[in-house]
């Protein structure tokens, strides 16, 4: 059923597309209802709220037969809390990315998921119960405590599935995993237990990160370096004071035997207590007179001699060169102690206390334990100075703790050779990583891996799957087994006199960490081990931010190798950190924080303000962040974030390079790109108006292909058909190259510059009765383009674009817009192109010129334009497209001349100018010009204005002679071209 509706929308109508209009006819076709008066989101995208994923016809995803696959996989999203602006950003690329892989006919599987984030997760639930009801973990025991997490689990990944639906994400949600469900746990175990039989997987005592505050090993990921530049406070958890850090302490050892002294510098005084030997370099002249005395000194806390060493790893230019060994809690001195067979001891315990047999400083929390021993050793006049230090003081992300090095057992995977194969990708180029500048970073990184630590002592996450076998009384074993009877089975066949007697059997209490268990996701989400879907594996690309190239995608690369065979992908797509507009980390202390939700649907200042202060009150805010984070907002933010809607959001992200090293975000930005939105929807509202007063041509509507008539078409219409080839071949280059930004730019040139502003204006001059055949054919080129290019727009603006190709072909299936589209690219005409841009640099410039003067009578007069064309080419095109430039112009007349005599004599110009060297432009108000006089003109600027073309004619006819151009040197001709 047709229903034809005519609204009288009155001369303010003129939207941001054209001129006035005085009617628009609008349409419905069945359930289609009538175009809004103008773009709304909160309208246009009202179903996102149930979670409705917007798609076209036949952009379902349903199989396709012999279809190549596409399949990505989303970054999983921690179950801690909502979606951030970096969320945001990752799933508008690889939406836009599925979305445009449909559209050329790929099967696209876009695989969801959700992370379990074992130590996040941990955090916020604790906190959230000391918060709550002022209990801990350890008050409720480990069952307890794990069901308070899966109580938050359920309770965030429903709110975080929801967001991911209403930014229009069409992912496949039949295929949605999360990182501790059932079959994710026996891929985790089965991983474990493979790598462990290959012995790529060990159990050792060795140095690891470790937060007190967690009392757990963290990933060097969640270790954040503070630079600090001299005595700094700083609040550390456990302490009702700051402790100042930013300090060099220098300390002397006495020299056993002797008068002498050797100074020691340390930013760590506390760890003098684990002192096992000072070193210096062998070549160190200040010392070589020790070298062959078997040199001792003498540790004034525990009471014994500890060495003095030679090593060529010392820097002897850093201090005294020499430097104390504490291999129980530095790296450095961890490996030298090896080397030289010396002892370890250990001063601070998990909890970050000092350990037994200190004396008076056992039992001390570690900063304490600072302050009194360097008491103690000025006491015995031993501390020789304190002096400010600049240094780089590693904390939690998690806890904010000071991060300590302890010696813990741990569970570490052997790297060296799976790190091997993964450069050997990439060096073979089996492996593309985009942008190829990180190339340097994958390769940096992993030719200096280390071992990798897999144990964390936390509750929440994939226990080991890893036994401690006792037997015959004293013996043990650690087993990695899938069960206990496979560990009964495996203890058995490897330790025939296990058999014997009692065995026992203890799974270790640690868990696996979070990467582990992520880095096996492209294929465990894909079936494996139980059958891997080789529809679905190994994947056409992994898209992620590029601060977790290392801890994320390159260990998905070296477990997908090792476990699997091949590579779990052909191509690393990596994008930029999200900061604010100028520059700087989204921060909540900073009051920088954008939400996506903030951009979609607007927050006031005071409603931005509410969400700090309630941080605050949940503890996650301390008061001094709480007045920085309204500080900052209110600077910020004063009048709020206006509403944008998710299509705009997403555009705007996909808007900046993404292969930028820092994408800067401006909420402003996606306020302009609604507002383009809304040109679009206007352009659309007046197409849909004229062809239900014109139609479309009779040939067209019984099925005929544009493409057919493009040769018959006027002039204007075979313009903005090749300008929308253009732009279709720039938006599919522009997916090849992952350079999103160059696509959104080109749909804003063709919709703003070229087809609203300038065809759209050129149509209106047909839109009547006398000439309602060519008015049907606008009508069916401005469909063709609207349809077109919002296919184009649909990857970016899925809502947007559902929303009006549903008015503009409410009856259709995609297959006829997929072959528009499809054949977009051969309706360019660069030469046509060429000439009509030349006529609108002219339209332009009359415009400007109207614009700029003063007084405005040119501007209130609608005046008539005078044109002098100097090339009969030029001369001709104008003379065709008269109509357009008195449009486009919006003056009351065009004239051309043909004599450069008759124009300078037609008129007293208001306005004389050339553009360019092959066209002059006079502009005349006839209605005023007699009361004007001769101060319509300056005599001066006409006689430079004649010298000016005089001479622009002279260097014409020089660079035009062919002997000019045979004799005359490169470097002559190019500054005659310049002039």
């Amino acid at each position: 059923m047709l229903r034809v509706f005519r609204r009288n929308v009155g001369p303010h109508w003129t939207g941001s597309c054209g001129r006035t209009a005085t009617s628009v006819i609008v349409r419905e076709y069945g359930s289609t209802p009538e175009i809004a008066s103008a773009y709304k989101p909160s309208q246009v995208e009202k179903d996102s709220e149930s979670g409705a994923v917007p798609l076209l016809p036949g952009d379902s995803g349903q199989k396709l037969r012999n279809a190549s696959p596409f399949n990505v996989l989303l970054p999983p999203p921690n179950v801690t809390g909502d979606l951030h602006l970096g969320h945001a950003l990752t799933c508008a690329i690889q939406d836009a990315l599925v979305r445009h892989a449909r559209q050329t006919g790929r099967q696209a599987t876009w695989i969801p998921g959700m992370d379990h984030a074992g130590i996040a997760t941990q955090v916020v639930v604790e906190k959230r119960l000391f918060k709550e009801r002022n209990i801990t973990r350890h008050d409720l025991g480990r069952e307890q405590f794990l069901q308070e997490v899966m109580r938050w689990k359920v309770e965030k990944e429903e709110n975080i599935r929801l967001a991911l639906k209403k930014l229009g994400c069409s992912m496949d949600w039949s295929k949605e995993y999360f990182t501790m469900d059932p079959h994710q746990s026996v891929a985790v175990k089965e991983a474990f237990v493979q790598l462990f039989d290959k012995e790529l997987i060990y159990r050792d005592r060795s140095l690891i990160n470790w937060s007190c505050t967690l009392e757990s090993a963290i990933s060097d990921v969640e270790v954040e370096n503070m630079e600090i530049e001299g005595p700094t406070g700083i609040a550390v958890p456990g302490y009702d004071r700051n402790i100042t850090f930013g300090r060099m302490v220098d300390i002397a050892y006495k020299v056993q035997g002797s008068t002498e002294e050797i100074v020691v510098s340390t930013t760590r005084p506390e760890t003098f207590l684990g002192d096992v030997a000072v070193a210096v370099h062998p070549e160190d002249g200040r010392y070589s007179h020790l070298r062959n005395k078997g040199t001792f000194l003498w540790h004034p806390v525990r009471k014994e001699e500890i060495p003095l060493i030679f090593d060529s790893a010392v820097d002897r230019s850093f201090g005294t060169g020499a430097v104390k060994i504490t291999p129980a809690h530095d790296r450095f001195d961890f490996e030298l102690a090896r080397r030289h067979h010396l002892a370890t001891v250990e001063v601070i315990d998990e909890r970050g206390t000092v350990q037994e047999h200190f004396g008076p400083f056992s039992g001390m929390p570690r900063y304490e334990a600072r302050e009194a021993l360097m008491d103690y050793l000025a006491r015995l006049s031993l501390l020789r100075c304190v002096k400010p230090h600049t240094m780089l003081l590693p904390l939690c992300s998690r806890s904010r703790d000071v991060v300590e090095l302890l010696l813990r057992p741990q569970w570490f995977v052997r790297c060296r050779e799976m790190a091997q194969r993964a450069m050997d990708a990439v060096r073979e180029n089996k492996l593309e990583i985009v942008p190829k500048t990180f190339e340097r970073e994958w390769f940096r990184w992993l030719e200096n891996c280390h071992d990798w630590c897999i144990s964390r002592q936390l509750w929440w996450g994939h226990r080991i799957p890893a036994y401690c076998v006792r037997y015959g009384g004293t013996k043990e074993r650690w087993i990695a087994a899938r069960s206990v009877e496979e560990a009964r089975e495996k203890i058995m066949a490897m330790e025939p006199e296990a058999s014997k007697g009692t065995l026992t059997f203890e799974q270790d209490q640690d868990v696996l960490d979070t990467w582990f268990s992520s880095g096996l996701l492209p294929f465990s989400s894909t079936g494996w081990p139980t059958k891997l879907s080789t529809n679905h594996y190994p994947l056409h690309l992994m898209e992620t931010g590029h601060d977790i190239l290392f801890f994320w995608v390159a260990r998905m690369v070296m477990l997908g190798q090792e476990l699997t065979g091949s590579l779990p992908f052909k191509k690393i797509l990596l994008h930029g950190i999200i900061c604010d507009e100028f520059g700087r980390k989204m921060s909540k202390s900073l009051g920088n924080v954008i939400k996506p939700d903030h951009v979609v649907r607007g927050i006031s200042l005071e409603g931005l303000q509410a969400e700090a202060e309630e941080m605050h009150r949940q503890g996650v805010l301390s008061q001094t962040e709480l007045d920085k984070s309204i500080a900052g907002q209110r600077k910020m933010f004063p009048n709020g974030i206006p509403e944008c809607g998710i299509d705009a959001l997403r555009f705007t992200l996909c808007s900046s390079n993404v292969k930028n090293h820092f994408i800067h975000f401006n909420a402003q930005e996606a306020h302009t790109n609604k507002l383009f939105f809304n040109k679009i929807w206007q352009a659309t509202r007046y197409t849909l108006g004229c062809a239900e007063r014109f139609g479309e041509p009779k040939a067209i509507m019984e099925g005929e292909d544009l493409r057919k008539v493009i040769p018959e078409l006027p002039l204007m219409d075979r313009w903005i058909l090749s300008r929308l080839g253009n732009t279709v071949q720039q938006c599919r280059e522009a997916f090849e190259s992952y350079n999103f930004h160059l696509a959104t730019a080109a749909l804003k040139t063709l919709f703003y510059s070229n087809f609203c502003d300038v065809y759209l204006e050129t149509t209106k001059i047909n839109m009547k009765p006398e000439t309602a055949s060519l008015a049907a054919l606008h009508c069916a080129v401005l469909k063709c383009c609207l349809t077109v290019g919002l296919r184009q727009m649909e990857p970016f603006t899925p809502y947007l674009a559902q929303e009006l190709l549903t008015h503009l072909s409410p009856t259709s299936s995609s297959v006829a817009t997929v072959d528009l589209v499809q054949a977009s690219p051969s309706w360019i005409d660069p030469a046509l192109e060429a000439s009509v841009d030349r006529m609108l640099q002219i339209c332009q410039h009359i415009r400007q010129t109207k614009n700029e003067y003063n007084p405005p009578i040119v501007r209130k007069h609608n005046p008539i334009v005078h044109i002098y064309a100097k090339t009969t080419e030029l001369a001709e095109l104008l003379h065709t497209q008269r109509e357009t430039i008195q449009q486009l112009t919006h003056c009351n007349g065009v004239v051309l001349h043909s004599d450069e005599r008759l124009f300078a004599s037609a008129a007293q110009f208001l306005v004389k100018g050339a553009p360019t060297h092959d066209c002059i432009i006079g502009i005349v108000a006839e209605s005023v010009a007699s009361s004007l006089g001769n101060t319509a003109g300056d005599a001066s600027s006409r006689k430079m204005l004649a010298k000016l073309e005089a001479e622009i004619d002279k260097l014409l006819k020089t660079i035009g002679n062919e002997g000019y151009r045979r004799s005359a040197n490169e470097s002559v001709q190019k500054r005659h071209q310049e002039k």
